[in-house]
């Protein structure tokens, strides 16, 4: 075969992290005498510092506030003055060992990241929210920045959702000024509003743990924050991501937002590195529904068919039809269960099972 095989998947969660699993279908593709170029992928959500370091960034460790306070080890990538920022990596869900506290979880570990890039001189910072355990609106990420969020008696108030139910007045003077200097692209697919029955309480608080209950406190207390801050800014497209990172991000940070996966092929250079291959290979854990709505595999087959190179995608389950994987440009799916039936085993045994697919794709 003339051409390489560019390898591009996106991680298989609860498995593999994306460098994994292009580590593994790579070594399948040479034992079985073929050129693989690995790129791993990720939609703008977790694994996207992953797909940065992957790529050829620096990786820069910093120690942050978890979600519920405690320090975490995190990290930021870093290359020509660009800056990857991962909320997942400070204020994930992953980082709750000791269960969801979908009312005191902040994302204020985010903005320490952002400062972290800042002090590294960072000209543009690119920002990947999706994981995130909390619901904050984005104020502990500004507080993190400089920003003064006070009660009635001009007291700070705690991190968390819930807090905000006591806001008073939201004090942006104190900013950092670096902020004025750099380009903010907020890399999500998500475009629900801040507020409401479509809005980040109420659509995503439920998958952090917020009972019914907890999403009337959650939405009444963005509402209070949102109108001390940006009250047109509530309705963008977007300021649901997150938690509501996107609605501090989009309204104070001035971000601009983009497509998670186009966002990570532009920092990967996939567009570079599609040049003379001969076949793209893509996936992720599940190919489905949401697949077709702005995951990394999707993205991935839209590009390279737009430069005329054939796609094939592997999967732990496939749930889309024929009709459906040949309108996002994918030309066949290997999914593991048909290797290994049992759900255990091919979790388990994933790295084996998508070595055998490298061996046998061409």
């Amino acid at each position: 075969m003339s051409g390489h095989v560019l390898v591009a998947p996106d991680k298989f969660k609860g498995s593999l992290t994306a460098p994994e699993v292009a580590a593994h279908l790579a070594a399948g593709l040479r034992e079985a005498g073929h050129r693989a170029v690995e790129l791993p992928v990720a939609d703008g959500g977790e694994g996207t510092l992953d797909a940065a370091l992957a790529a050829g960034f620096r990786r820069h460790p910093v120690t942050v506030t978890g979600p519920t306070g405690k320090p975490v080890d995190a990290a930021i990538a870093l290359r020509d003055g660009t800056a990857v920022v991962e909320l997942a990596a400070a204020s994930g869900l992953a980082l709750l060992p000791d269960g969801s506290e979908p009312m005191r979880a902040s994302s204020r570990g985010t903005g320490e990241l952002v400062a972290a890039a800042l002090d590294a001189g960072a000209r543009r910072i690119v920002l990947g929210v999706g994981g995130s355990a909390g619901t904050d609106g984005g104020a502990g990420l500004l507080s993190a920045l400089g920003a003064r969020i006070t009660d009635a008696s001009g007291r700070e108030l705690p991190d968390g959702g819930a807090a905000l139910a006591h806001a008073d007045a939201v004090d942006l003077g104190g900013l950092d000024p670096r902020l004025g200097d750099v380009g903010i692209v907020l890399a999500s697919d998500v475009d629900n509003p801040l507020l409401g029955p479509a809005g980040a309480a109420a659509v995503y608080g439920p998958q952090k743990g917020a009972t019914p209950e907890d999403v009337v406190l959650l939405d009444a207390a963005l509402a209070r924050f949102a109108g001390l801050v940006a009250p047109d800014g509530a309705t963008l497209p977007g300021a649901g991501a997150a938690g509501g990172v996107g609605f501090a991000a989009l309204t104070v940070l001035g971000a601009r937002r983009r497509r998670g996966i186009e966002v990570v092929l532009e920092l990967t250079g996939f567009a570079e590195r599609l040049i003379g291959a001969a076949l793209v290979v893509t996936g992720e854990g599940a190919l489905d529904a949401q697949t077709l709505h702005g995951k990394a595999p999707a993205g991935v087959a839209a590009a390279a068919r737009e430069s005329g190179v054939p796609v094939v995608a592997v999967c732990g389950r496939c749930e889309l039809g024929p009709a459906e994987l040949a309108g996002a440009g994918i030309r066949e799916v290997h999914a593991l269960v048909e290797r290994e039936p049992d759900p255990a085993r091919c979790l388990a045994e994933a790295g084996r099972l998508l070595r055998e697919v490298g061996r046998s794709l061409l």
